[in-house]
């Protein structure tokens, strides 16, 4: 296979049916010899956060010394971010011959896996080829019928925040969420949540209870902030007998630094089975890179990309506008998927928004922008709707005096072609 058959091959599995359960996900790596049983994981599950907590812990390992893998969904430009070896995604070549590999076993199969089961099977091979010492393993949807929770007792689950998203795949209640969450939860296993909610709280509890494993929340009241600016946060936090003290994270959403605060719990257990100083801890902060969270793409005007595509979401991301804007009121790009409860988002939003273009993102799914737009004119908000996202950036940016604060946020399947639009518009 070439790269691009490669990824034919794997975007052309979708249609070959879904259905919930890890028997066909058992099966192609039982077919491939179980190489998920040769790795130690850190899993994340959680509504909001994951991709953030991932990134900060692979920076961290890295940094410590450690091979480190990292497999996360969806990717933000190019699919071979799905899956990473210290810091780089899977090349080209190695995609192009892990997939043809896994498409023999693949194939003898009678009920034929997903997409998503397919790529974790390659995400599982990659590694192992890799002789990764940890793998930071993101789950895709939900927790105990998500593919990726195949593998045995990781060496810390992990639950970031938890809100309402994924309705009809999840339930629509946080209750419903949390339990399907809690499935990553595994016997004598060593859990550690965000804890941002009670009633997620006590079904994370019981869930351990019942597994007899050791449940640990981040304490926010251990967390001293000493500055939050555009550029990122110092602070203090302690956990257990450690004190990490001006410990800076260069992601500038104010609620990276609750994240990262969960983070640092999560090293304090993995610190009983790795080797991880303090120096490392806080230089593999430092040096974190995660695109599409509240990220700066350029200046005068401001213009921020965000992912946030839920209330929990979209709410960091208006604390965020709020802390570092004063409640100035931001010019709009929005892209949604057409399953979203689009109202809730709005409601948060919106007192924020001067003017707003919408726009489809790069997904069969997503929502058509005019119905977008129509959402936002019923609050009173001046709102185009845009055939193309670079027609929005340019239309955004036309609008914009060098003081104005640009926002694109609804969805990370937009991020590739708002950054490229935003670079090319921009030169």
């Amino acid at each position: 296979m070439t790269y691009d058959e490669a990824l034919e091959y794997i975007h052309g599995i979708y249609w070959r049916g879904s259905k919930l359960g890890l028997s066909r996900t058992e099966e192609i790596l039982e077919l491939l010899g179980n190489p998920q049983k040769q790795l130690k994981f850190v899993h994340v599950a959680g509504t909001n956060g994951k991709g953030s907590t991932c990134a900060m812990l692979a920076s961290i390992f890295r940094k410590a010394g450690y091979k480190t893998g990292l497999y996360i969904s969806p990717y933000i430009v190019r699919f071979n971010e799905r899956m990473q070896f210290n810091g780089e995604p899977i090349s080209d070549d190695e995609l192009a011959e892990i997939t043809e590999y896994v498409s023999i076993f693949a194939e003898s199969m009678k009920d034929k896996p997903t997409e998503f089961e397919l790529v974790t099977a390659i995400g599982m091979e990659f590694f192992k080829r890799k002789n990764c010492d940890i793998v930071i393993l993101e789950t895709g949807l939900g927790g105990e019928l998500d593919s990726t929770n195949v593998i045995d007792v990781p060496e810390a689950a992990v639950i970031t925040a938890i809100d309402i998203d994924h309705i009809k795949e999840l339930g629509g209640t946080i209750e419903s969420v949390a339990s399907a969450k809690a499935g990553i939860i595994k016997k004598g296993g060593d859990v550690v949540s965000y804890g941002n909610n009670s009633v997620a709280s006590t079904v994370f509890a019981r869930k351990c209870q019942e597994m007899d494993a050791n449940l640990i929340e981040a304490n926010f009241e251990k967390l001293n902030i000493k500055d939050s600016t555009i550029d990122g946060a110092i602070f203090d936090y302690s956990v257990e007998d450690t004190i990490y003290e001006n410990v800076h994270i260069p992601l500038p959403g104010t609620y990276q630094v609750y994240n990262c605060a969960l983070v640092l719990t999560v090293i304090e257990v993995l610190k009983k089975r790795f080797t991880l100083d303090k120096e490392s801890v806080i230089t593999g902060i430092a040096d974190v890179k995660w695109p599409g969270r509240f990220e700066v793409l350029r200046r005068n005007p401001i213009f921020i990309a965000d992912g946030g595509h839920n209330p929990h979401g979209i709410q960091g991301t208006a604390d965020s506008i709020r802390h570092h804007f004063q409640n100035r009121k931001i010019i709009a790009i929005m892209g949604v998927m057409g399953d979203k409860d689009v109202s809730p988002m709005l409601d948060i939003l919106a007192p924020l928004v001067k003017s707003a273009y919408t726009v489809k993102p790069n997904n069969p799914r997503a929502m058509d922008p005019e119905v977008l737009a129509e959402y936002f004119r019923n609050r009173g908000i001046r709102a185009t709707a845009c055939n193309e996202i670079e027609q929005g950036v340019a239309a955004a940016l036309k609008e914009a005096n060098a003081d104005d604060i640009i926002c694109a946020l609804g969805s990370f399947y937009m991020y590739g072609d708002i950054a490229a639009a935003v670079d090319k518009l921009s030169n």
